[in-house]
């Protein structure tokens, strides 16, 4: 059942944005390079900080944190969770990695220089995307809403996204990019790009065929993960055991 309402809601976010106005900037993806990644990976995080590129990943028993050489996929370092926890978004910020849990309700702190374990905060919602815009925390629950959060997991305030007046729900992996939100769309090809002060959708970027056919199986998952790198300003994409990972261009839709 849970499938079915999914296909549903998929299906109704896809005809609503073959309708979405002029307001709304529509934009396809131009892949620039590709780059190996891990087929084990069921990504949830992805990030770079101080020139090295990050990835959190879920599934109970394989959820991890891990080091990536971006060139090769190869993991350089990798950092396990038990097999009760299953890990989603995470971000650095002020010298501390923050990792959120799906259903788990709690939030783990790390040493963002050496991964040892700080300490850990209740959580009062499931755990999905997590990133930052230098000060706050901004996490997604699989609603349509944003909240922003204070380094101690303090709620600051929250916005509901909504694309010509109504919401998007589903929001997954976030990346902070230019002042904006970008959200993965959970079971979609389709990222938006969120004003963080009101929660409104400036634009929406649709992915699809980003990962052809012929490098799919059965295994294959959906599009998710999102980092930029603030040295080069190179956008990456990739989604749960996918074989690729994708730099790439926005272009706008005429």
């Amino acid at each position: 059942m849970r499938s079915f309402v999914r296909q549903l809601s998929v299906l109704g976010l896809c005809l609503f944005c073959l309708g979405c106005s002029a307001r709304v900037k529509q934009y396809k993806v131009e892949v620039v390079r590709e780059y190996p990644h891990d087929t084990g990976a069921y990504t949830q995080g992805l990030f770079f900080h101080g020139g090295r590129f990050y990835e959190s990943t879920g599934q109970f028993g394989e959820s991890s944190f891990r080091e990536v050489e971006l060139a090769t996929g190869k993991v350089l370092s990798q950092m396990n969770f038990q097999q009760k926890y299953f890990a989603e978004g995470s971000v650095m910020l002020g010298g501390n990695l923050y990792i959120l849990t799906w259903l788990n309700k709690v939030a783990f702190v790390y040493d963002a220089a050496t991964l040892e374990y700080k300490q850990s905060y209740s959580y009062p919602r499931e755990g999905w995307g997590l990133t930052t815009d230098g000060t706050s925390l901004i996490a997604s629950d699989g609603s349509a809403r944003l909240f922003f959060l204070t380094p101690e997991f303090k709620q600051e305030r929250y916005v509901d996204v909504k694309m010509d007046g109504r919401p998007v729900r589903n929001l997954n992996e976030l990346e902070y990019i230019d002042g904006k939100v970008w959200a993965n769309v959970y079971m979609t090809d389709l990222i938006v790009v969120i004003n963080p002060k009101d929660g409104t959708v400036e634009a929406s970027i649709d992915c699809s065929g980003l990962l052809p056919h012929s490098l799919r199986s059965p295994k294959t998952d959906v599009l998710n993960g999102i980092a930029r790198d603030p040295g080069t300003g190179s956008i990456y994409l990739t989604g749960k055991y996918w074989p690729r990972l994708y730099e790439i261009k926005p272009i706008p839709l005429k």
